[in-house]
C-alpha cells in the first residue's frame, strides 16, 4: 500500500485551491492527487468564468457573506484576475426592478475556454515543482474511512489526511463514497431549465456586463452567459448499464478568438424536494432520460417561434426568413420541450424569459433557440463535524459535487477552507 499524508482526489479548482495551500503551509508533507481524466478537469476548463462577489457561488447553509469574503479575497489574491469592467448596468436594473426583477452587480472575470486550459497547464506544472506528486487517469473506487485507505484501479493508498473533491460530474461518486463511510447526507435539490441561444445583438446587454445575473420570482435565474464567441455542448451522463443522457451547456473562447456574433446562457429553475423527501439526483435524470427519449437519443432544440405557437420544430425551421443564424449545437434534435418538461417548469422558465424580453427588448425573437435539458447536479448536502468540510475523522468534502459551492471561485475557497482545517489538525 502507497501512504502519503495528504490526497486529494479530484484537480477542478475545489483540489487546486486545497493543493496550493496545503503545499505552503506544510511543505514538508508528503501530497497526492489523483484524477480519473487523464487531463485536468473541472470548472476551469468550462469556458472559465469567475465570479468575485457574495452571494454568487456560495450556497448560504455553509457560507455566511463575512466567512466568503474572507475566502474570496485569498482566491483574488492567488488567482490574480481581471476584472472586467461593466456599462450602463443602472439602466438594466431600473427596468428590471420595476417587473419585481433583480439584476445583481458581480465583479467578473472570463478566459474562455482556451485560456482556462492555459491556467490549468501553468497551475499544474506549478504543482508538481512544489512537490506535489499528480496522477491523471487514476480513479478511486472505493473508501474505507475508518481505516483511512482509498482503492483505485491501480492501487490501494493510505492516507493522514483525504480530500474529495468532485465537480458537477462526481455527484453520483460522492453519493457512493459518502454511502460507504456511512456520512448522513441530503439530495433534494436540483436545477433544471434552458439554455438560450440568439444574436448578440437580440441580447446587446452582454456588452456591458459580461455575465448578467437575473434573479427572477418562482426561483429562477439566468446563469452562465456566454458571448464574443460562444457555442453550446452537450454533456453525458449516466453509464452503460442504466442509460446514458444529455444536458446542454455553454462555452466561449478568450477575446483572442474571432467573433461569431452570438450569446448563449441558462435560465435555470431550482426545484426543492421536499415531502415525500426524493432524490434530487434520480428526479433530474429521470428528466434527462425522458428529453433523450424524446430527441432519439440527443437533448431537444426548439425556435422561439415555434415555442410561442405551441408547435414542435422541424429541420426546416432552422433555415430562411426570420430564422437567420444557424444553431452552433446542430446535433440537436428539433422538437417540442412541451412534451418533455414538467409544466409547472416550463411555466416558470416562460414567465422569465418573458420578463427579460421585457427588460433587453427582442430576446425573444423568433429565431432564438431553445436547447432543453439544461440540468445542474451539484446539491449534495453532506452532514459535516466542523466548519471546514470534514464528514468523518480526517476525511473532508468539497466542491460542487459536495454542494459546498457554485462555480469556480466558492469551489477554490472551499478547498481552502478544507485546507485551514488540514493545517489546525495536523
Amino acid at each position: 500500500m502507497d501512504n502519503y499524508d495528504i490526497v486529494i482526489v479530484g484537480t477542478g479548482p475545489a483540489g487546486l485551491g486545497a493543493a496550493f495551500e496545503l503545499r505552503k503551509r506544510l511543505p514538508e508533507k508528503r501530497l497526492l492527487i489523483i484524477d480519473k481524466s487523464e487531463v485536468s478537469s473541472g470548472g476551469l476548463r468550462n469556458d472559465c468564468k469567475m465570479n468575485f462577489s457574495w452571494p454568487i457561488g456560495f450556497p448560504e447553509n455553509c457560507w455566511t457573506r463575512e466567512t466568503a469574503q474572507h475566502y474570496l479575497t485569498r482566491v483574488e489574491e492567488f488567482l490574480k484576475p481581471t476584472i472586467l469592467e461593466r456599462r450602463n448596468v443602472s439602466m438594466y436594473a431600473r427596468r428590471a426592478e420595476k417587473l419585481g426583477v433583480s439584476l445583481l452587480e458581480v465583479r467578473q472575470a472570463h478566459l474562455g475556454t482556451d485560456g482556462g486550459l492555459e491556467l490549468i497547464k501553468r497551475l499544474m506544472a506549478d504543482l508538481r515543482a512544489q512537490g506535489a506528486e499528480v496522477s491523471l487517469g487514476e480513479t478511486m473506487t472505493q473508501l474505507n474511512a475508518e481505516k483511512k485507505f482509498i482503492t483505485t484501479d491501480k492501487r490501494e493508498i493510505g492516507y493522514g489526511a483525504l480530500i474529495i473533491a468532485p465537480g458537477r460530474g462526481g455527484f453520483a461518486f460522492l453519493q457512493e463514497m459518502m454511502n460507504a463511510a456511512n456520512i448522513p447526507y441530503r439530495d433534494n435539490i436540483v436545477d433544471i431549465g434552458v439554455r438560450v441561444e440568439t444574436k448578440e445583438e437580440r441580447y446587446p446587454i452582454v456588452r456591458d456586463y459580461y455575465d448578467p445575473k437575473f434573479l427572477f420570482p418562482k426561483k429562477t435565474r439566468t446563469f452562465c452567459t456566454n458571448s464574443r464567441s460562444a457555442y453550446v455542448v452537450q454533456e453525458r451522463y449516466g453509464d452503460a448499464q442504466t442509460g446514458y443522457w444529455y444536458s446542454v451547456n455553454g462555452h466561449a473562447w478568450s477575446a483572442s478568438r474571432p467573433e461569431n456574433g452570438l450569446v448563449n446562457f441558462a435560465m435555470l429553475k431550482t426545484v426543492t424536494l421536499t415531502a415525500p423527501l426524493a432524490s434530487g439526483q434520480a428526479y433530474a435524470t429521470m428528466l434527462g432520460k425522458q428529453a433523450a427519449l424524446l430527441g432519439g437519443g440527443r437533448p431537444i432544440m426548439q425556435r422561439v417561434g415555434d415555442f410561442r405557437l405551441g408547435k414542435r420544430s422541424f429541420s426546416e425551421s432552422f433555415t430562411g426568413d426570420l430564422y437567420d443564424f444557424e444553431p452552433t449545437l446542430p446535433s440537436c434534435t428539433p422538437g417540442d420541450i412541451g412534451l418533455s418538461a414538467p409544466a409547472k417548469i416550463l411555466n416558470a422558465l416562460s414567465n422569465g424569459l418573458r420578463l427579460l424580453d421585457s427588460i433587453v427588448p427582442g430576446l425573444l425573437h423568433p429565431s432564438t433557440i431553445l436547447y432543453y435539458p439544461e440540468i445542474k447536479l451539484y446539491a449534495n448536502h453532506p452532514v459535516f463535524l466542523d466548519n471546514h468540510f470534514q464528514a468523518a475523522k480526517g476525511l473532508y468534502l468539497v466542491g460542487d459535487g459536495a454542494g459546498t459551492s457554485r462555480g469556480i471561485t466558492a469551489a477554490w475557497a472551499s478547498g481552502l477552507r478544507a485546507a485551514d482545517g488540514i493545517v489546525s489538525n495536523l
